[in-house]
C-alpha cells in the first residue's frame, strides 16, 4: 500500500525558512517523479515544485528562488527547503506521487509575524 507522510510544517515568521520532508512507501520510488502542491482555504490545489526521478527540478514561478525541492532515493524521502517565506506562502503542502494519484495527508505551514 503506497503511504505519503509529510512533515515539517508549523509557524514561522516572514522571512524565515521551513524544511518540509514527505517519506514514500509502497513504491519504487526512484522511478517516479515527486511533486509538492499547497492548497490554502477555499483555493485549489496548486503545484509547488516537480522532481524527477533523477533528480531534475521545476518550480512554479511563485517559488522559484526560494524553494529548493530535492529527493533522497536511498530514504524514499522528497524534500522542499523554503526560504524567504512570504505570508502567501501559507497553505497546506501535500506530496504526491506524479502519474499517480496519490497524496499525503498534508503538512500545514502558515507564515506570520
Amino acid at each position: 500500500q503506497v503511504q505519503l507522510v509529510e512533515s515539517g510544517g508549523g509557524l514561522v515568521q516572514p522571512g524565515g525558512s521551513l524544511r518540509l520532508s514527505c517519506a514514500a512507501s509502497g513504491i519504487l520510488f526512484r522511478f517516479y517523479s515527486m511533486s509538492w502542491y499547497r492548497q490554502a482555504p477555499g483555493e485549489q490545489r496548486e503545484l509547488v515544485a516537480t522532481i524527477t526521478g533523477g533528480g531534475v527540478p521545476n518550480y512554479a514561478e511563485s517559488v522559484e528562488g526560494r524553494f529548493t525541492i530535492t529527493r533522497d532515493n536511498a530514504k524514499s524521502t522528497v524534500y522542499l527547503q523554503m526560504d524567504s517565506l512570504r505570508s502567501e506562502d501559507t497553505a497546506v503542502y501535500y506530496c504526491k506521487v506524479n502519474s499517480l494519484v496519490y497524496w499525503g495527508q498534508g503538512t500545514q505551514v502558515t507564515v506570520s509575524a
